[in-house]
């Protein structure tokens, strides 16, 4: 189990307006990932060391965005104007985390523009609906392609501001919360709202920038 990447959603002015204005503050250029047909969301990227990414994603006026429970959470965190929607924690083996959870995985896909299709299942949504400090979960069919692995390593996560419980994500993990985030530094904050991702602190060339 490891940290797989980092979702912010798109705010009143758009996907690639949202992913340019990060871009300017890290000095980076995000890339455009291309259409999840099976959740009617689309995204662009900015590949990151220790193969995670940073994803801006925003929902599109399709009919599985109505049914997809991450179309719903990517359009409920737009509809208030944006923001870090959640982490998500990648697994080699997702028919564990169904066992524990005792619920299936739902499969994704994302065609980029070159026609590439990147393949995964993924679990645990609904749940950071609810609960936003809780990660979802990834198991990739097709980890060569994953959008991490064409990091320069110029660009990592340092540290990600959480407003929730740490014991609470442990148990919603099955194990340690430190564990997939061994190598990012976690301040957790009591939550005087509603919980999840507060910020992210991106190293760059030219210092940390916090997102």
């Amino acid at each position: 189990m490891r940290l797989d990447h980092v979702s912010y959603a798109a705010g009143p002015d758009g996907l690639e307006a949202t992913a340019d204005r990060i871009g300017d503050l890290l000095g980076a250029t995000f890339l455009d990932g291309g259409i999840h047909p099976r959740f009617g969301t689309r995204n662009m990227v900015l590949p990151l060391a220790d193969r995670t990414y940073l994803e801006v994603v925003e929902v599109l006026d399709h009919p599985a965005s109505d049914k997809a429970p991450f179309g719903q959470a990517v359009r409920a965190r737009s509809m208030l104007g944006g923001g870090w929607l959640g982490w998500v924690v990648a697994v080699d083996d997702i028919s564990e985390v169904e066992a524990r959870l005792g619920r299936p995985s739902v499969a994704g896909n994302r065609h980029r523009p070159d026609g590439v299709e990147l393949r995964w299942h993924q679990i645990g949504v609904t749940s950071l609906m609810g609960d936003p400090q809780l990660p979802f979960f990834v198991a990739w069919e097709t980890p060569e392609l994953h959008p991490g692995a064409e990091s320069d390593g110029r660009f990592s996560l340092a540290c990600l501001e959480i407003a929730g419980d740490p014991q609470r994500v442990s148990e919603w993990l099955g194990q340690s919360v430190e564990q997939p985030l061994e190598d990012v530094k976690v301040d957790w904050v009591a939550p005087h709202g509603t919980p999840g991702i507060l910020a992210a602190h991106v190293q760059t060339p030219t210092g940390l920038v916090r997102i």
